[in-house]
């Protein structure tokens, strides 16, 4: 079977949650005995062109612009569009399994896709389909109401509001064959806004894969400062709604009983890594605050290994949040959110603990109790491990998947 990606960002250019997703989704189909293929983009011409990246074929279209224009391009981008046609023409693939497209690759891609290819599925990973950018509306953060209004998007997006964008992603979605969300938060997020017959497929990760050796975390413990230390993982893209300062804030709580306490950041010395220096500085947790920097995806499973708790304190909605798999396949508990898909894979009690991360006060009081009782911390970590291998396999997702596939081209041949 000839399978095509659509996704707007991927490795190595770029290591987001929704890229990685489906880096490793498409390496688990090459792995299955399947022809891979990847359209994705970049931003300078000198990286567009073809390559082989950890066995996939994959296509870089140069696509650049102002964002202010992403409520129109975002629909249809006519020279990656015309693009993605010609590699459509050239690859003749059996399926085409659209990801995250709303920026570069535009969601007419989805039309185009539905003409050269036998099966067409878009996974959303994200609220992008129906609000322009994270949901973090009030309506959502104290009712847990999904739907969105005009209001709520002329207020998010301001000048770049398109009163039409929505009615022509709808449109667009037409083409497709099946819709999956990544959660079921997400999918009940779809359906309350306007986009129905959604079934759900969780993200998976490589279990066999996810280790690492006890001289190179020993090494990493030494380089960062780490040894006798009580660890907080704190990790991904770096902002407010992530919840950064709510983190800080329950820190300086909880080192005021176990001094030795230090939030770990895995991510890039950015703006907002900058402030959440700041902040520090004012809770006087300075000291307890430790950055990393850019750091490679096998060095990011170490950052794991030498963590106690992974914290994943997002006040948005997060729809599935890789924290959480990642730090369980790693033996560690998660102080997660309530918000998003979170309390779907963190099984409260059992592989760690939700959160709601307005209050500061409640994640040092579950971070306390966990780093208060060692072996309860280490049987949620077996827990969380085993409901890895259970519920977010990466092979059985890619499984699913097939079948879905399968099914698609026996329907529509």
């Amino acid at each position: 079977m000839k399978i095509l990606f659509l996704q707007d960002d991927f490795p190595p250019q770029s290591f987001g949650g929704a890229g990685i997703s489906t880096y490793e989704l498409a390496v688990g189909m090459k792995n299955a005995g399947h022809k891979v293929f990847v359209i994705t983009t970049c931003r300078d011409k000198k990286d567009a062109g073809e390559e082989d990246y950890e066995g996939l074929k994959v296509f870089k279209i140069a696509s650049n612009y102002s964002g202010r224009w992403r409520s129109y391009l975002g629909l249809y981008n006519r020279p990656a569009v015309r693009q993605v046609e010609e590699l459509l023409k050239r690859i003749k693939p059996n399926v085409v399994h659209a990801n995250n497209i709303h920026f570069y690759l535009s969601y007419h891609c989805l039309k185009i896709a539905k003409k050269y290819a036998r099966a067409v599925v878009f996974t959303a990973r994200d609220a992008m389909a129906f609000n322009y950018g994270k949901l973090e509306t009030k309506q959502y953060l104290e009712n847990f109401d999904y739907r969105t209004t005009w209001l709520d998007h002329v207020k998010q997006a301001k000048k770049r509001w398109n009163p039409f964008r929505n009615f022509f992603i709808i449109r667009y979605l037409k083409y497709v064959d099946k819709i999956f969300a990544i959660s079921k938060s997400l999918k009940e997020a779809l359906t309350q806004n306007s986009i129905k017959n959604v079934e759900v497929i969780y993200n998976g990760i490589d279990v066999d894969e996810w280790n690492a050796d006890t001289v190179t975390i020993n090494s990493f413990r030494v380089k960062y400062g780490l040894l006798n230390k009580k660890v907080l993982l704190f990790g991904g893209r770096l902002s407010e709604a992530k919840g950064g300062f709510k983190a800080l804030e329950a820190l300086a709580i909880i080192v005021k009983e176990m001094p030795d306490t230090v939030l770990l950041v895995a991510g890039s010395i950015d703006e907002y890594a900058r402030a959440m220096k700041e902040r520090a500085k004012k809770l006087n947790v300075e000291k307890n605050l430790i950055f990393t920097g850019w750091i490679e995806r096998e060095e990011i499973k170490i950052a794991y290994a030498v963590s106690d708790i992974a914290l994943m304190p997002s006040i948005y909605f997060d729809a599935f949040g890789r924290v959480n798999i990642e730090a369980m396949v790693s033996r560690k508990p998660v102080v997660g959110t309530c918000y998003g898909g979170t309390p779907e894979i963190v099984v409260d009690g059992i592989t760690g603990y939700i959160i709601n991360p307005l209050y500061p006060e409640e994640i040092a009081e579950k971070v306390l109790d966990l780093l208060g009782n060692p072996e309860k911390a280490k049987k949620f970590g077996e827990a969380g491990y085993k409901r890895v291998k259970a519920k977010f396999n990466l092979k059985e997702k890619v499984r699913e998947y097939i079948v879905v596939y399968e099914a698609l081209l026996k329907k529509n041949s």
